[in-house]
């Protein structure tokens, strides 16, 4: 038998800040990430990815403010929106194959 436990979370204001930065940077990310895979005819892997869409845009002007968050959280977003099209791909794969 797995035990199962429910957690909740109080966060102070700048904790709620600083999570709303952090949720707004993911979510940026994701979308420039889907925007770029959209863009390319080969799908580009994981780590070309996160190079343009984290590393290359930390040194423009306009996506500077993602050095004020965790890189994890931001490389994290594209190898979840990477998989996510994979299992999307995966899922039309085998209906193509049963019609």
């Amino acid at each position: 038998m797995k035990a199962r436990f429910r957690y909740r979370f109080y966060p102070t204001c700048q904790q709620q800040q600083s999570l709303a930065q952090l949720f707004g940077c993911v979510r940026v990310v994701w979308n420039d990430s889907l925007a770029l895979c959209k863009q390319s005819e080969k799908k580009p892997s994981s780590a070309q990815l996160q190079k343009v869409v984290i590393t290359q845009a930390k040194k423009t002007e306009e996506r500077a403010w993602l050095s004020e968050v965790s890189n994890i959280p931001l490389q994290q977003s594209v190898t979840d929106e990477r998989s996510s099209f994979q299992e999307l791909f995966q899922l039309l794969q085998r209906k193509a194959e049963r019609s």
